[in-house]
């Protein structure tokens, strides 16, 4: 019996959220400190995270914390920078949607409001997020899992990019620097992000005021390879002036495009 209320707390957390002690009692039909207890062992095995009251589903339980730490990182802008995202979509043709955090905001808005696109990706949480979403047809790509963000990536996922084509990619992007480089942290990341922009007639980097002006370590291609930015409105005037010289086009969530050619 306690494993069967242990799977029920765990599937009620899941769907309905964080959520009190009270209501997870309420929910398996057991007393407060039977609940107690119980959170206390999914703890330990890293499923859960108690927090004031409750407990939600930790992080880890998906990806390492550091990942959900970043999903969370200026959530309002990304937000918003997703909403952008969205209105450029265009029903029925084929979009590529990356494993970064803010991608992963523009795949809960479809969500919401599901098109009719044919949806690929190489992120687990992305194609979670969009799973039996209908009329969306999902296709996930196949290769090594990247566990800092839950991405495919490798050679195996390269070799099926170099096999298809997209109407648009929506791609995210660790650091813009000043040299107008895309840049990731992860040398397979940023090899599978080239070859995305490759393959894509129409490419969007989603980044967050917060990300240009920085560096990583491995390069993924030019902004003007690229070819469109959206951004929020924190983002300075200097860049938006440096990005228009480059010929990008710039979308600031919430204003009207920008075209840089």
């Amino acid at each position: 019996m306690r494993a069967e209320r242990l799977t029920a707390i765990r599937q009620h957390l899941y769907v309905a959220g964080p959520s009190t002690v009270q209501d997870l009692a309420a929910a398996v039909a057991a007393s407060l400190a039977t609940v107690r207890r119980d959170l206390e062992l999914l703890e330990r095995e890293g499923v859960i995270e108690r927090v004031h009251g409750g407990a939600r589903i930790a992080e880890g339980g998906i990806v390492e914390t550091a990942f959900g730490a970043r999903e969370n990182r200026r959530l309002e802008a990304k937000r918003a920078i997703a909403d952008a995202a969205y209105a450029l979509l265009r029903p029925r043709s084929g979009v590529f949607l990356d494993a970064g955090t803010t991608v992963l905001q523009l795949a809960r808005r479809l969500r919401l409001a599901p098109l009719p696109l044919t949806v690929f990706t190489n992120g687990l949480i992305v194609a979670q997020e969009l799973l039996n979403v209908a009329p969306v047809r999902l296709v996930m790509l196949g290769g090594q899992i990247r566990s800092e963000n839950a991405s495919i990536v490798g050679p195996q996922a390269e070799a099926m990019l170099e096999g298809l084509s997209f109407d648009q990619l929506f791609l995210g992007a660790s650091a813009i620097g000043n040299d107008g480089v895309i840049y990731s942290i992860d040398p397979a990341e940023a090899s599978a992000n080239a070859r995305m922009i490759a393959r894509a007639a129409q490419c969007y980097v989603l980044a967050d005021a917060s990300k240009f002006g920085l560096r990583a370590t491995y390069a993924v291609a030019k902004l003007r390879q690229a070819g469109g930015v959206i951004s929020d409105a924190a983002l300075s005037a200097e860049w938006r002036a440096r990005l228009g010289e480059a010929g990008v086009t710039l979308t600031i969530a919430g204003e009207a495009a920008r075209d840089g050619g």
